[in-house]
């Protein structure tokens, strides 16, 4: 086989409980059907990871994989997607980061990296162009991601390696715990810094020196300077002034900005932690990812009181879950607990949600004074909110222990009704977009493969626009969400960030990747790519247990109507998400059960999958 353009054409595997790893190619058939990041992963996990292996087990895997675009001119593409079974939700687990390090792996010659077992001792990865090894990091073990980061440089001797890490959360098994790259770049969500940890894997650094070769060199660099002048165009404005923080008054005057623990859809203090307000008081700088021209990352400094000096990067899902959602108004504690966050390696949505639920818990009188040690654990109490974060990275007190369970354990654990207000799905905490005022998008949250998540369909974004009546829900509404999970799987896979979508008219993503690759791939052969990875993916599910009862938003979504203005009384009906969740699993050709059929596998080239799984039998949804 020729030389493969694009991809590195190779990945790591390497065996953390022997100290070994070995080079493997990879085939042309997996990079045309599955393409990359996402598809990878699903293809990684599906095959690895079966029935009965458990998320902290040697026998769950680690795998790290970039995109074919990674490392060339295409803007936007320095990503990478790490994969596990998930300790939060026992499902896919899946996340994106960006920054510099996807860059740095591809420029070293490698595509990926698959961990599988323990080390029997802390160590860290070391990936030099063609060389690697396995690196003690017992003297780095229990060190912040941001001090592991200079460390690792330091033992190397060179400032410009690539490092992403775990944090004192990440070796201590918090459910929610991330993976840091370049200080403010995380695999954020589904707890995969726990299963690193559990790995007993600290780091992963990356050195590379060459350059990544293409099909068509010309014709990449010329379509690439095409797409950043787009880039700049009015699509991209607002994340390119404001970042994401832009959003906050935007969902306020929708009523689907989540305050309070999702009790409300507005915060009456939204002026005060919007992206408008933010930019006045907080942002120190503004700074891109590698090969990106939008510049969406705002990074704000506290500049006096208890907090002065904290830095943190602010994007809209951190600034609300731990602002509004915890009733919390004071940017210089948000900030602080978003720098709180990154250095100890937690997810900031999940960690706010679990926050907010606490809160509701202990004004509600669930939780005692002696079950928050001591904290006064109401919604607004900002410097309770970053007392009960630490707790939470650190797993110290009762408090910690039981928030760092993620917010479905711990309300099992305390029971008492707060179940119904742990606002989760499969066990992953919900975004920061209201449940009741954006239906679609809530159809989008709770089929998503890795749980509660608006970034695996963008079904949030015809009800934002207006383009349905957000405050019903139909059976239409599925065929949206599943033609928007196609297309974000091929985002997904490439690896590009959302924030180009609007900069690409159809075909470009087919463009880019034949430009790139010189495999050509017409625009529906590469939505049915996506298709089909979303299925692998589902299977993945489907294996571990999933079914249609795990494909629900919370109880606050049916049992309570909204309060605010414009909204009131305002709530989905179990009937009209029943007839809206029959619609996605027609669209999906699967059962009623949420379950993928023979005959829609057979479609997409996963008939061993289908007979792995017994699917043989297994009605269509049309067909039943």
């Amino acid at each position: 086989m020729d030389e493969m353009k694009g991809y590195a054409g190779k990945y790591i595997v390497v065996d953390l409980e022997r100290g070994k790893g070995k080079a493997e190619a990879l085939s042309e058939s997996v990079a045309v059907n599955y393409i990359g990041g996402y598809g990878f992963g699903a293809r990684t996990l599906y095959d690895y990871v079966k029935a009965g292996v458990e998320p902290y087990s040697p026998e769950n895997v680690l795998a790290w994989w970039t995109g074919p675009l990674a490392g060339t001119v295409a803007p936007t593409t320095s990503k990478y997607a790490v994969f596990a079974r998930s300790p939060l939700t026992g499902f896919f687990g899946f996340g994106i980061s960006s920054g510099g390090f996807a860059y740095e792996l591809k420029c070293a010659g490698w595509d990926g990296i698959i961990f599988l077992g323990k080390s029997p001792k802390p160590v860290y990865f070391f990936v030099d162009d063609d060389g690697y090894e396995i690196r003690n990091a017992t003297g780095i073990w229990g060190r912040t991601t941001w001090e592991t980061e200079e460390l690792v440089r330091e033992e190397l001797g060179d400032d410009a390696v690539r490092v992403a890490s775990i944090g004192p959360a990440g070796e201590g098994l918090v459910r929610i715990a991330n993976i840091t790259n370049d200080r403010n770049r995380q695999v954020g969500r589904t707890g995969l810094g726990a299963v690193m940890g559990s790995k007993m894997l600290k780091a992963v650094a990356v050195r590379g020196t060459k350059s990544v070769e293409v099909a068509d060199p010309e014709g990449l660099f010329k379509f690439s300077m095409e797409l950043n002048e787009r880039c700049q165009g009015p699509k991209t404005e607002k994340y390119r002034v404001y970042g994401t923080p832009a959003n906050v008054l935007v969902h306020q005057k929708l009523c689907c900005l989540p305050s309070y623990n999702f009790q409300r859809g507005t915060f009456e203090y939204a002026e005060e932690v919007s992206g408008e307000r933010m930019l006045q008081t907080h942002v120190k700088k503004i700074v891109a990812c590698t090969n990106c021209s939008i510049a969406c990352d705002h990074v704000n400094e506290v500049k006096d009181g208890p907090y002065k000096g904290t830095v943190a990067s602010m994007d809209y899902e951190s600034l609300n879950m731990l602002g509004p959602c915890c009733g919390v108004r004071d940017l210089d504690a948000i900030t602080k607990a978003v720098q709180v966050c990154d250095t100890m390696g937690v997810d900031t949505i999940s960690a706010g949600v679990i926050i907010a639920w606490a809160m509701e818990c202990y004004e509600k009188g669930i939780l005692s004074d002696a079950d928050v040690d001591g904290l006064d654990l109401r919604f607004g109490n900002a410097d309770a909110m970053v007392g009960a974060l630490e707790l939470l990275c650190k797993k110290e007190g009762k408090l910690g222990k039981l928030l760092a369970e993620g917010v479905k354990r711990a309300s099992e654990i305390v029971g008492k009704g707060s179940e119904k207000f742990a606002v989760h799905n499969k066990g992953l905490e919900w975004g920061a977009y209201s449940m009741r005022s954006l239906k679609t998008s809530t159809l989008g949250f709770a089929t998503s493969i890795r749980g509660a998540c608006y970034l695996r369909s963008g079904s949030y974004q015809v009800d934002v626009r207006g383009a349905v009546d957000r405050l019903k829900l139909d059976r239409s509404r599925g065929k949206i969400v599943y033609d928007g999970e196609n297309s974000y799987a091929v985002i997904d896979s490439l690896i590009l960030c959302k924030f180009i979508r609007g900069a690409l008219a159809p075909g470009d993503m087919a463009k880019l990747y034949s430009l790139a690759t010189g495999f050509e791939m017409a625009e529906d052969r590469m939505i049915l790519a996506g298709e089909r990875i979303h299925n692998l993916a589902k299977c993945f599910n489907v294996m571990h247990g999933a079914s249609r009862k795990d494909d629900y938003p919370p109880p606050r979504a049916f049992e309570e109507e909204m309060k605010d203005e414009g909204v009131k009384g305002v709530r989905i009906t179990r009937e009209e998400y029943d007839e809206a969740l029959d619609g996605y699993y027609e669209a999906r050709g699967w059962t009623r059960e949420g379950i993928p059929t023979k005959e829609k596998l057979s479609e997409l080239g996963l008939e061993k999958e289908a007979s792995e799984l017994g699917l043989e039998e297994v009605v269509s949804f049309r067909a039943g």
